[in-house]
């Protein structure tokens, strides 16, 4: 099974503020480091279809944010979205349109593209979400090494990212399951499913259903 992990083998995006930086970059965590200055950039000249509800944060229209979440700038959140309850943004992110963000969920320094869904319980630092990712409950995207080392991208080779914080990256279509952890690094492959009480580390291929670190299929035709 082919272990990808370039940009193009992950994500699309046709949203004209990110296409230029997914297009630029080779591989996924080149996108991290430019976070923060795309947000800048973006808050400083408006985006069209956007306005500010405070200082620092830019919304789409019907964008829903419950009494309780918190977001801390700069923050872009795109058309549709929903915040719920105690949702927790950390700064340095940009979520796409029709995202749920739900009960309890934390973001920093993150993208979310489109429908993607963390709604329960969920942690999600320094990592890129592809359209329709789904986290189910308790579901960790975790971006520190215990040693504090940079992180390695263990695929079908090593790749030396130089980078001491990275989460995950979920492909288009990729579903974690209920109270796993992703180790940082971790790249999971497009409509890729993955059980419940997972622990996982490296690189998983698309369309696979990923039972456990060492035990993957390949998805089924339906």
């Amino acid at each position: 099974m082919n272990k990808k992990v370039k940009t193009k083998e992950l994500f699309s995006t046709d949203c004209p503020f990110l296409k230029d930086l997914f297009e630029k970059s080779e591989y996924p965590w080149q996108i991290l480091p430019e976070i923060k200055g795309l947000c800048a950039k973006l808050i400083e000249n408006g985006i069209d279809g956007y306005h500010f509800i405070e200082e620092g944060v830019l919304v789409g229209e019907n964008v829903k944010i419950a009494k309780t979440a918190t977001i801390e700038p700069p923050c872009i959140i795109g058309k549709d979205t929903e915040l719920r309850p105690g949702a927790f943004i950390r700064g340095n992110v940009i979520i796409g349109e029709k995202c749920v963000i739900g009960n309890s969920s934390e973001l920093k320094n993150s993208i979310l593209l489109n429908h993607v869904q963390v709604p329960h319980y969920n942690y999600v630092g320094d990592s890129i979400l592809g359209d329709y990712a789904h986290m189910g409950a308790g579901s960790i995207l975790s971006n520190l090494k215990s040693g504090g080392k940079n992180v390695v991208i263990h695929g079908d080779k090593e790749y030396e990212t130089g980078l001491r914080k990275i989460g995950g990256f979920l492909g288009e279509h990729a579903d974690i399951g209920c109270g796993s952890v992703l180790n940082p690094g971790t790249v999971i492959g497009k409509n890729t499913q993955v059980y419940p009480l997972s622990m996982l580390r490296g690189v998983f291929p698309e369309n696979s259903i990923v039972k456990s670190q060492d035990k993957v299929v390949e998805k089924r035709p339906e």
